[in-house]
């Protein structure tokens, strides 16, 4: 699967993540394209400027932005005819986070650069532009939440894609490890699936005492 066909399928998904945390806070239609495009072109267009691509994807592209407002308009009319389920937001910004990281690694490795920068690239491709859609939309951005398996279900995505280019094809390695950050995204959502915290505040009390 190609970088290109990914960045499409990214941001058509993240554009629908946009949208759906738009209407979350009652924004008008110019809100929820601008967090939409923001939410779809936000990773990419730091993988690109990180990695000097020039121009960037979707100004290279501009269909990208076409698939980017049909997407987020889309998401409105269907969400005014029929309630979005409780996971909606969160199943389109896995999709997405799943897509773009895959995406990432894939032109990173293309440079060939080393395997930590082609993980690296991959995960910032992945999380920017869901943190700068829940910077817009005024909430803690999913990456920085106490616990939450996300930028950590883009690294090991990211790792088993890496892991995976001798044994298979480079197209299988890409479903599986898109498939893996989805299904690990999820269930961290489903069942409450969360990394050790980090905390000094139990130790500052009893230092205090």
């Amino acid at each position: 699967m190609i970088p290109g066909l990914l960045d499409f399928a990214g941001v058509a998904v993240f554009a629908v993540s946009g949208a759906l945390a738009a209407g979350r806070k009652n924004l008008d239609l110019v809100g929820v394209v601008v967090i939409a495009s923001v939410t779809a072109i936000g990773g990419g267009t730091l993988r690109d400027l990180l990695m000097d691509r020039h121009p960037v994807f979707w100004v290279a592209r501009p269909a990208y932005l076409y698939v980017i407002i049909a997407a987020a308009l889309a998401t409105v009319a269907w969400a005014r005819r029929f309630r979005p389920p409780a996971l909606s937001l969160a199943i389109a910004d896995a999709l997405g986070l799943a897509f773009f990281t895959v995406s990432g690694a894939q032109i990173a490795e293309a440079r060939g650069l080393s395997g930590v920068v082609v993980v690296l690239m991959g995960v910032l491709t992945g999380v920017a532009g869901g943190v700068l859609r829940d910077v817009l939309s005024a909430e803690i951005p999913l990456v920085l939440r106490k616990g939450q398996l996300y930028a950590t279900a883009a690294i090991i995505g990211a790792i088993v894609y890496l892991l995976l280019q001798g044994p298979i094809d480079r197209t299988a390695a890409a479903l599986v490890a898109m498939a893996t950050i989805a299904v690990l995204r999820i269930a961290a959502i489903v069942w409450d699936l969360t990394l050790p915290v980090f905390s000094l505040a139990r130790h500052e009390r009893d230092r205090h005492r």
